[in-house]
C-alpha cells in the first residue's frame, strides 16, 4: 500500500510519522492547510514542516494556497466550521492521492485529542469514496503526548491553537485572561 499522509502541522506528524516508519509503510507527505492564519504562522508551519521532513528524509508535497478570506468570512457555529475545514483540508488530500496513483490517504489530525475524530473519520470516508482511494483510519491519540514532547526535544515550533481565525482569536482571548 502507498500511502498519502496529510500533515497538518510538524509536532503532530511526530508521532504518526515514526509509527508508520517503524511498520515499513510507503508514504509520502502533504501539506494542505489554507485554514492557517495569519500568513506568518501558516508560513512558520511549513517552514517547520520542511525542517522535521528534513531531518526524517520524508517526501512531502506543499501546496501552499493561503485563503484567509474564506475562514474570516465563516464565522459559523464551531461544528459547521470544523466541517468545512476538515472536509476542505481532506478532499484536497484524497483527490492529490487518487492523481498521482497512490491507494490511500490519512492525516495527522488523528493524532490530536483536541480534534473531532468521529467527524474526520466520516469525511476521510467520504472523499475516498468519492475519489477511488481508501482512507486509511489509525486512531494514533496513544501517542500524542510522546510525539508532542519529541517535538519540543526536536526544537520544533508548537503551535497553541488549530489554525484558523477563529482559533486564533480565542487563543488571544485566553491569553489576555491569564495576563500573558
Amino acid at each position: 500500500m502507498k500511502l498519502l499522509l496529510h500533515i497538518c502541522c510538524a509536532p503532530c506528524a511526530v508521532y504518526p510519522v515514526n509509527v508508520l516508519m517503524q511498520e515499513n509503510v510507503d508514504f509520502e507527505g502533504f501539506f494542505f492547510n489554507p485554514n492557517i492564519h495569519p500568513l506568518d504562522e501558516f508560513k512558520r508551519r511549513m517552514e517547520t514542516l520542511k525542517e522535521f521532513a528534513g531531518q526524517k528524509g520524508l517526501t512531502v508535497y506543499y501546496k501552499d494556497d493561503f485563503m484567509q478570506d474564506v475562514w474570516e468570512n465563516f464565522k459559523g457555529e464551531t461544528v459547521e466550521r470544523c466541517a468545512m475545514c476538515y472536509g476542505t483540508r481532506l478532499e484536497k488530500t484524497a483527490q492529490f492521492a487518487s492523481e498521482k496513483g497512490l491507494d490511500a490517504f490519512t492525516t495527522t489530525l488523528l493524532v490530536s485529542p483536541y480534534q473531532k475524530h468521529d467527524m474526520i473519520k466520516e469525511l476521510g470516508e467520504k472523499y475516498a469514496s468519492k475519489y477511488g482511494v481508501e482512507f486509511y483510519y489509525r486512531d494514533f491519540r496513544p501517542g500524542f503526548r510522546q510525539g508532542q514532547n519529541e517535538a519540543r526535544e526536536l526544537k520544533l515550533y508548537r503551535q497553541k491553537f488549530c489554525g484558523c481565525i477563529v482559533s486564533f482569536n480565542e487563543s488571544n482571548i485566553r491569553k489576555k485572561e491569564k495576563g500573558k
